[in-house]
């Protein structure tokens, strides 16, 4: 992607501090880059970003520190339809020359979609929005509506993946485009020694770990990794399973999956929102990351395996085999928990780590230098 030579006035509309999780790293992280190419940078983030009775998890808001540099102003209410034509209005009277939305979600697309309406009458605001996804991972009522009124008024579409780019082509086939890998996040520090790691953790340092993190969602496959790991407890007894995430569907359907399958022992579940000042322990303290997603856009979580050179498994859905070329950094397998187990079992019988490290490292280069 061609970088902005001139120095421009860039909003970004989007999650941001105090809200939590990847889409708020995401938007720091670029409007930190942003800053440093010379650009003047606001974020404008929510009041209200979901009514608490929409949000499945504990808590919507970090309990880390404000970032240092970054000016975050919060005045998004979304549901608030005097809110969306006020903020518009207030960005249409700053003319910025770029305005850009991190659209995620078709709930926001109301809301995204009059701010962007009332912005661009000032003919001078460019609007662009990097798309996470454009279908949704779980179906709603209004979803194709919502997602239409948002797109319909924007200039140009970013997407980080090539299924997402597709799925932009039954809503837009005309507008400026790119597409633009997930880049990788620098944010979490240095890796750890695995066996400091595994004591910070409290695990047992002669045990090897398959690391499940992030928020815990139906369409992240989690049944089929407990399914895949219990296939493997006798050929891999040193193996453990550590989960790293909080749920966001039914924790009872999990833990009784994990009873059934006499995993009570080779399983350690964290249930919490992991901060970002705790990743880098997770992920030090991990041989391999395992996304057995069932159906898939793209992923942070890869990206963040990258940044600490920790291979990975994924399953060969949407955009998610674009960034793990097969046996060279780790694995893409189908979504079945057979072919699961093969390439864990293929991973320690064949001591895959250390290969797989050196090439993701490479790879992990290639991505920085674009």
């Amino acid at each position: 992607m061609e970088v902005l030579k001139e120095k421009k006035k860039i909003i970004l509309l989007g999650t941001a501090h105090p809200f939590r999780g990847g889409l708020a790293s995401y938007n720091e992280r670029l409007a930190l880059q942003l800053m440093e190419e010379g650009h003047d940078v606001e974020i404008y983030t929510f009041t209200v970003q979901y009514p608490n009775f929409l949000f499945p998890g504990k808590s919507q808001f970090s309990e880390e520190p404000a970032p240092a540099k970054l000016k975050i102003f919060r005045k998004v209410n979304s549901v608030n339809p005097f809110n969306w034509l006020k903020i518009g209005g207030e960005i249409r009277r700053k003319k910025p020359d770029i305005l850009i939305f991190k659209f995620w979600l078709p709930f926001m697309g109301p809301c995204f979609g009059t701010i962007a309406r009332r912005v661009r009458k000032n003919k001078h605001t460019r609007i662009i929005t990097i798309l996470d996804n454009v279908i949704p991972h779980e179906a709603r009522f209004g979803d194709k509506i919502f997602t239409k009124y948002f797109l319909k008024p924007v200039h140009a579409f970013i997407s980080m993946s090539k299924s997402v780019a597709d799925d932009l082509e039954k809503f837009d086939a005309l507008k400026p485009r790119d597409f633009n890998p997930h880049p990788l996040f620098d944010n979490f520090g240095k890796a750890l020694d695995k066996d400091e790691a595994k004591k910070i953790l409290g695990l047992d340092s002669d045990k090897n770990y398959i690391l499940f993190f992030g928020i815990i969602r139906d369409y992240k496959g989690l049944d089929l990794l407990l399914e895949a790991f219990a296939k493997s407890t006798e050929k891999l007894p040193h193996a453990r399973l550590l989960i790293a995430g909080e749920y966001y569907s039914n924790e009872e359907k999990y833990q009784k999956m994990i009873t059934d399958l006499h995993l009570n022992n080779k399983v350690k579940v964290v249930n919490s929102f992991i901060k970002d000042s705790e990743v880098a322990r997770y992920f030090s303290a991990a041989d391999i990351v395992a996304q057995p997603y069932k159906h898939a856009t793209q992923s942070g979580v890869t990206q963040i395996a990258y940044h600490f050179e920790t291979p990975i498994l994924v399953t060969n859905v949407g955009g998610l085999p674009e960034m793990v070329p097969h046996e060279k950094v780790g694995y893409v397998v189908e979504p079945d928990p057979a072919e699961i187990a093969k390439a864990l079992h293929d991973f320690y019988d064949n001591g895959r780590e250390k290969s797989f490290q050196r090439k993701s490292e490479n790879r992990k280069r290639k991505i920085q230098l674009g």
